[in-house]
């Protein structure tokens, strides 16, 4: 069956994480991702680290199924080339630093009327105007900026997320509203700009905390791998050493875990935790009877008594442990995909049972090819490498 984006090209002045992971999702669904990269070093998220067999872990996740095409877009000669893409593109997608697109002429005012049907997708840290437009923005800065960092972690100290979420925010929402623009553009015959903001993405993403605090109230209080407001529901240690993740979510559960988990009925209408409120306010000393109660049990034997009790539960996995995962071998959601050292393991895009899995590219892997593509001799080529464009 054909990928349900085939036919459709992207071109992608793209660097880091938020617009490539943007576009690999697009090149998952069949998208022919064209992925401009500045001659000689090429998108610096290649250079981040060597963790896969030399390769970047970042670029590995990131770019396979691209076509890799170096060009210098400030240089003269490129104009002619980046013409000949975009007369062929359905989507521009660029994150370049604030205003450097409009500059080159690649923005959607300057664009639209050559190419109507043009979608561009802007991506940046604060949005294309306000009074924060300019300000550098990475993925631990707008963690902070949107208030993440203030309710995650410890009671002592707040910290962040250990994935790059205000990237991958940012670029979920430029891929959801691409996909969005293509049906509009169906019936409407016209593109149109998409502005995503790195700090709009996390923003959303914070809706409980913020309904939470609503008005003035406290927000919810930093409780490292516990629940903020709902206890018990979070990490405890059991005999052996290990840690049980656990989660209640409604009265019911909790009378089911006083009976078959801890085997303490009265517990469960005792005054102080009768209620989530009650064994919020007084989770420390809850947290001591159930820590009590599991000192004399292991990990395994914790895990039993929650699953027979249906309570809702977890181990608390190395990376090493998810490679392994039992249950993504189970749905045999592991691949290879070819890269410039041998193949590697990649997981099927979430709720997808095939997709585009190509190579991820070495640095201007297809330019000869793009650039005879759109009409250029190998001496024009040649004369183009000369001049230092491509």
């Amino acid at each position: 069956m054909p990928h349900p984006l085939e036919g459709i090209t992207v071109v992608s002045l793209e660097q880091a994480i938020a617009a490539p992971f943007c576009t690999r999702q697009l090149a998952d669904l069949g998208a022919r991702i064209i992925k401009i990269e500045r001659p000689g070093s090429g998108d610096f998220a290649r250079a981040y680290d060597t963790r896969v067999r030399g390769l970047s872990s970042h670029f590995v996740w990131t770019n396979r199924s691209k076509e890799s095409l170096t060009l210098d877009v400030k240089h003269a000669a490129a104009a002619p080339v980046l013409a000949g893409l975009l007369e062929r593109a359905d989507v521009l997608v660029q994150n370049l630093a604030p205003g450097a697109a409009a500059r080159l002429g690649l923005d959607f005012d300057s664009l639209s009327e050559k190419y109507p049907r043009l979608i561009v997708c802007d991506i940046s840290g604060y949005g294309s105007d306000g009074p924060y437009r300019d300000k550098k923005a990475y993925d631990l800065l707008v963690q902070s900026e949107s208030g993440f960092v203030s309710v995650t972690g410890t009671p002592d100290d707040g910290v962040k997320a250990g994935a790059s979420v205000a990237d991958i925010a940012a670029g979920m929402y430029a891929y959801t509203n691409i996909l969005a623009a293509l049906l509009e553009r169906g019936k409407t015959g016209r593109g149109k700009r998409i502005d995503i903001s790195m700090l709009e993405s996390m923003v959303e993403w914070m809706g409980f905390p913020l309904y939470y605090a609503f008005d003035g109230a406290e927000p919810p209080p930093r409780a490292g791998a516990a629940h903020a407001t709902i206890y018990p529901y979070g990490p405890f240690p059991t005999g052996d050493g290990k840690t049980v993740m656990l989660g209640l979510q409604n009265e019911r559960e909790w009378v089911v875990f006083c009976e078959a988990v801890l085997g303490e009925p009265d517990l469960a209408t005792h005054p102080d935790f009768a209620s989530n409120s009650l064994r919020n306010q007084n989770r420390a000393a809850l947290r001591a009877r159930i820590v009590d109660s599991f000192s004399g049990l292991t990990a395994t034997e914790v895990a039993d008594r929650l699953e027979a009790a249906r309570i809702a539960n977890a181990r608390v996995n190395t990376i090493a442990d998810v490679w392994d995962h039992p249950q993504l071998a189970a749905r045999q959601r592991w691949r290879q995909v070819d890269t410039p050292v041998g193949p590697v393991p990649a997981l099927l895009p979430p709720g997808m049972t095939e997709a585009r899995m190509d190579p991820i590219p070495s640095l201007g892997a297809s330019t000869d090819a793009i650039l005879a593509e759109l009409g250029q001799t190998a001496a024009q080529i040649a004369a183009l490498r000369s001049a230092g464009a491509v």
